[in-house]
């Protein structure tokens, strides 16, 4: 027979192990499957019909609590180069944060909702924004960038983790 103490204390701890704690909500953030390198290629077109083969490298670096991201993303194709860097936070299903990109002296910020291995988000400028789709699957990823108002309709890239 379990005396009342007993059965309070082993009820606490059974709380106790119940809770969420900041480690296991890390493990739960979009964040933690991005971590670490990643290249590929991928098409740039154009409103011209045109497209151009695009080769990629992507580096993720997340903090300890999986809730904070820097990307650094370089593509290259035979007529254009972009050099996006960004710094996302994730909170309650939200991500929120800054980006630029270096060759077109550009910046803003981009704000949009992450669940699973999907990223759905919305980068915005002064003279530039774009809606922005990342899906991970494994060490798969594939990324969707449709800017608005310029002469790149949409890049698609798909990149494995190195």
């Amino acid at each position: 027979m379990i005396s009342g103490s007993n059965l309070v204390r082993a009820s606490l701890l059974l709380a106790a192990l119940c809770l969420p704690t900041a480690a296991t909500e890390a493990a739960f953030t979009p964040f933690i499957p991005l971590a670490g390198t990643w290249s590929g290629g991928g098409v740039l077109q154009t409103s011209d019909g045109n497209q151009q083969q695009l080769r990629c490298r992507a580096a993720y670096d997340v903090d300890r609590s999986g809730v904070q991201l820097r990307l650094n993303l370089r593509c290259a194709s035979d007529s254009y180069n972009f050099d996006l860097a960004s710094e996302v936070a994730y909170q309650g299903g939200e991500i929120s944060g800054s980006w630029s990109e270096a060759n077109q002296n550009a910046s803003g910020s981009i704000s949009g909702r992450a669940a699973g291995g999907r990223i759905e988000a919305f980068a915005r400028g002064q003279n530039f924004s774009a809606g922005l789709s990342l899906t991970t699957r494994g060490n798969r990823q594939f990324v969707s960038i449709r800017p608005e108002g310029t002469s790149v309709t949409e890049v698609s890239l798909a990149m494995d983790r190195r």
